[in-house]
C-alpha cells in the first residue's frame, strides 16, 4: 500500500538565531536570497507552488523537473535569479515515488536527493564545510547559512531543528542607559544604546544578548557610577518606561545587529564587546 500523495505540505521553516556554533550533530547549507519553491511531480504534470500556496510559474524548471526519472516527487527548495536565469536551489524532498519520507532524519532524505541526477536549471544545495560557514557567508555576499540537525525530521512548521544565521552589520554605540535585570539575571537586563546626528543623540534600541555573567556585573558597576536622573537621548522614540536607568553617554559599545527597523531600532542586536578610549559624541550611525 502506498501513501497518498497530498495536493500540498505545509513548509518547513528555520528559526532566527543570533547564536554562532558547530557541532558533528549539525549540517550548513547557503542560505539563498530568492524565493521558496516547492515541486509537486505526479507522473508528468509538475506543479510549482510558493511557500504561501500561490502558483509560480517557471517553465524551464517545471520542464527539467518532469524530466527527473521519478513518477512521483515532491521537492523543497528556493529559486533565485542567476546569470540571465532562473536556478531551483534544491535542498529537501518530501516524497519519493511512492512514499512520503518526511519522517526520514535528514540525512537519510539528503541521501535519497543525491540519487537525483540535476540538470540546470536544477541545483543540489551542497553541505558547507567551512570551519565557520557564517563569515564565509558574509565575505562572500551571501544572505546567510542555514544549520539543520542531521537527525531532523522534515517538520511541517518552524523549527528549531532549523536554524537560520542571518549575516549581521556591526558598528559602534553609545550607551545611554540600562534596564534592571529580570528573573535569575544579574547586573542588568538590556543597554539602551544611541548614536549622534547633527548634535542630537538619538536613541537606536536595546541590546540584551552578548553578555556573560562577569560583563554583566562589571558593566552594572561602572554604569552605576555615572547614571544621571534624566534621559540623555535628544531624539527618542519607544524608551523604556519601566525599570529604566539613564547614565552620562560615555561608554561606547561594539554591537552586531541583522538590520534597521523601519521605526530605525536595531533588530536582533548582540553585544561584540566594550570599546574604552573612544569618543562617545564621535559615534554616528553607518551609512553602509
Amino acid at each position: 500500500m502506498t501513501d497518498y500523495f497530498p495536493e500540498w505540505i505545509q513548509p518547513m521553516a528555520a528559526t532566527l538565531t543570533q547564536e554562532r556554533f558547530s557541532g558533528p550533530e549539525w549540517i550548513f547549507e547557503r542560505k539563498f536570497d530568492g524565493i521558496r519553491l516547492l515541486a509537486f511531480k505526479k507522473g508528468d504534470d509538475v506543479r510549482l507552488f510558493s511557500r504561501n500556496r500561490l502558483p509560480q510559474n517557471v517553465p524551464r524548471v517545471a520542464a527539467a523537473i518532469a524530466k527527473l526519472p521519478v513518477r512521483d516527487l515532491i521537492l523543497d527548495g528556493e529559486i533565485d535569479w542567476r546569470g540571465g536565469a532562473n536556478v531551483y536551489h534544491i535542498f529537501d524532498v518530501v516524497w519519493f515515488d511512492d512514499t512520503l519520507v518526511t519522517s526520514l532524519p535528514l540525512d537519510e532524505r539528503r541521501k535519497i536527493l543525491s540519487r537525483l541526477l540535476l540538470e540546470a536549471p536544477l541545483s543540489r544545495v551542497e553541505e558547507l564545510t567551512d570551519e565557520k560557514p557564517w563569515d564565509r557567508a558574509c565575505n562572500e555576499g551571501w544572505e546567510g547559512v542555514i544549520a539543520k540537525r542531521r537527525d531532523s525530521q522534515y517538520e511541517h512548521r518552524r523549527s528549531k531543528h532549523w536554524l537560520k544565521m542571518k549575516c549581521e552589520n556591526k558598528q559602534e554605540f553609545v550607551v545611554g542607559g540600562f534596564t534592571d535585570p529580570q528573573g535569575t539575571r544579574v547586573g542588568l537586563g538590556a543597554l539602551l544604546v544611541g548614536y549622534y546626528d547633527s548634535g542630537d543623540f538619538v536613541f537606536a534600541g536595546k541590546v540584551g544578548t552578548g553578555f556573560d555573567t562577569k560583563m554583566l556585573t562589571e558593566l552594572r558597576a561602572r554604569l552605576d557610577v555615572i547614571e544621571i536622573d534624566k534621559a540623555p537621548f535628544t531624539k527618542a522614540v519607544g524608551l523604556p518606561r519601566l525599570r529604566a536607568h539613564w547614565v552620562k553617554p560615555q561608554i561606547v559599545v561594539h554591537v552586531a545587529f541583522i538590520e534597521w527597523t523601519a521605526h530605525g531600532k536595531l533588530r536582533h542586536s548582540r553585544l561584540l564587546g566594550v570599546l574604552d578610549n573612544m569618543n562617545a559624541t564621535e559615534i554616528v550611525k553607518k551609512t553602509s
